[in-house]
């Protein structure tokens, strides 16, 4: 069965090799790229002060790459970083912090912006910086000014939609078993590349199923009119290809 990636290319290959080792063949058609922020002022102020802040929070894997491509040393090591908690959405952006000799100190269970908010502690009066892409939701800025806190956020990298590759979208026109989404954006991109390309995202060839990494991105995928969707139970892409692997048994016995 054919499963098409939508995630950045660069970010695919992980992906591609876990759909592989799963039996399926991986198609990939990237319609979203990232790029850091660029002359980002507001992030090199707040990495000189970490000490006014009470938490960093990384949000995604994106960010903590450009955190850390854009300064060497890291600024968690030269001083004004000790003592500073650190918290990661998701165990991919955890597993890069610790690739990067940090180790974070809250990982909520749950891997969604939200679920990080019980795991700070009493946040009145204090900051908390929040490293994140140029488009985010504002579920958790929202929740730390609630309990009191004060959620400085900075726009680290940020989401654009890329070219389509032909070779992906020659496939997508042929027909693919199954699309899988990761983000909101890829979400949104994929149903504008796909119109801009003369396809009917909720009528395509082969009349494929997309499968969603977490509650979010389907709310995305919902709201674009997309049915036909599987969640993943576990917000990574081994969910994504769990989930996969389960539908796809239930149609091959029907």
């Amino acid at each position: 069965m054919k499963v098409l990636i939508t995630r950045p290319r660069l970010q695919a290959d992980d992906f591609a090799e876990k759909l592989r080792s799963a039996g399926f063949e991986p198609i990939f058609f990237p319609v979203i790229e990232i790029l850091p922020v660029e002359n980002n002022g507001a992030l090199d102020r707040a990495l000189s002060n970490l000490s006014c802040y009470e938490w960093v929070v990384f949000t995604s894997v994106n960010g903590v790459d450009v955190v850390f491509n854009r300064i060497s040393p890291s600024p968690f090591g030269r001083g004004q970083g000790d003592g500073i908690k650190v918290a990661a959405i998701g165990p991919k952006t955890a597993e890069a912090l610790r690739a990067r000799g940090i180790t974070p100190d809250f990982v909520p269970e749950e891997f969604i912006a939200e679920a990080i908010l019980p795991g700070l502690g009493d946040l009145h009066g204090k900051w908390v910086l929040l490293l994140r892409a140029e488009i985010a939701r504002e579920a958790l800025p929202e929740a730390i000014a609630e309990v009191g806190g004060i959620a400085h956020e900075i726009a680290v990298y940020k989401t654009l939609p890329a070219q389509p590759d032909p070779d992906g979208l020659a496939a997508l026109k042929t027909g693919v078993d199954v699309i899988t989404f990761t983000s909101p954006s890829t979400v949104q991109n994929f149903v504008t590349i796909a119109k801009q390309n003369g396809l009917d995202p909720h009528s395509l060839p082969d009349n494929p199923s997309f499968a969603c990494i977490g509650p979010i991105t389907e709310r995305a995928a919902r709201e674009e009119g997309i049915t036909k969707l599987v969640v993943a139970k576990e917000y990574t892409t081994e969910g994504l290809v769990e989930v996969i692997r389960k539908f796809t048994s239930k149609l091959e016995v029907q």
